[in-house]
């Protein structure tokens, strides 16, 4: 098992930048992606960003180029840099950990509320 803890969420102005942080415990070293995805009210979970621990990433195309994901140096902790941020990234975020197996565990989600 695996248990993931967020922290960094609240309420920001348009335009403005949160990061968000994710520490992994337990069964850590089958982890292979960790990764964030959002819900807003009234819609799907949908993908913000992964990082594999070979270094690839993936970002969905409504934040390339305004979020940053990354990892620390043991992949224990993966950290999404969210900048310009838009009323539309409001949202429930949630960190994901993936094994190489494909077993997947979430964290219980921290709140993003970007309104003026």
């Amino acid at each position: 098992q695996v248990q993931l803890v967020e922290s960094g969420g609240g309420l920001v102005q348009p335009g403005g930048s949160l990061r968000l942080s994710c520490v992994a415990s337990g069964s850590i070293f089958s982890i292979n992606v960790m990764g964030w995805y959002r819900q807003a009210p009234g819609k799907e979970r949908e993908l913000v960003a992964t990082s594999s621990k070979g270094g690839s990433t993936n970002y969905a195309d409504s934040v390339k180029g305004r979020f940053t994901i990354s990892r620390d140096n043991a992949k224990t902790t993966v950290y999404l840099q969210m900048n310009s941020l838009k009323p539309e990234d409001t949202a429930v975020y949630y960190c994901n950990a993936a094994y190489y197996g494909g077993r997947a565990f979430w964290g219980q989600g921290t709140q993003v509320t970007v309104s003026s």
